[in-house]
């Protein structure tokens, strides 16, 4: 006969390990940071959906299907990677593709103040579905969409903050319209 601490170990390790997770923001642009939560959710679970929020209320710089466009380029070569767009609340989306774990990238203990009310709010309405954190690696810690789209509209140096078909694009972009100083 089994002990029944060998039982509940036994009952620990077969319990499936979630195999989705769902990667949720804005990615106006995506930067290194993003790509470093994206990396490490990838080494953590079979499949990871980055999926980017249609916001009504935001004007963003790029459009969805360029966000798309730069966010499937840059993950490509990431292992069970996929790229999608969605309406409405991200925890909803969640529970239409079958994740049961969203992950969150944090940079500070400000973000971690905002992510964790976000985190209340979707246990309460998705109470199946878990919300881990992935502190951002200390050297991306600063980095932000929109300290870079700052950065460039001004016409600075944002190889160090976005992978380089993103630097190429704000480049484009802004030339198109124009930098912000009016020129």
């Amino acid at each position: 006969m089994a002990s029944s601490a060998n039982k509940k170990a036994t009952a620990r390790n077969t319990v499936s390990s979630p195999t989705l997770v769902v990667y949720g923001g804005s990615f106006d642009p995506v930067t290194i940071g993003h790509l470093d939560v994206i990396h490490r959710a990838s080494s953590l679970f079979d499949r990871t959906i980055v999926a980017i929020g249609l916001h009504p209320m935001r004007v963003p710089l790029f459009t969805v299907q360029e966000r798309l466009d730069l966010l499937k380029d840059v993950t490509k070569g990431i292992r069970g990677v996929e790229v999608t767009a969605f309406d409405g609340l991200l925890i909803h989306f969640c529970k239409r593709v079958g994740a049961r774990v969203l992950v969150r990238g944090l940079r500070a203990a400000t973000d971690f103040e905002y992510e964790l009310q976000i985190a209340h709010a979707n246990a309460d309405l998705e109470p199946g579905i878990d919300t881990i954190f992935l502190p951002t690696r200390t050297k991306y810690g600063f980095i932000s969409a929109s300290l870079v789209r700052e950065i460039a509209s001004h016409g600075g140096d944002v190889s160090n903050y976005a992978p380089p078909v993103v630097c190429k694009a704000l480049k484009k972009k802004y030339a198109h319209i124009g930098r912000r100083s009016g020129t």
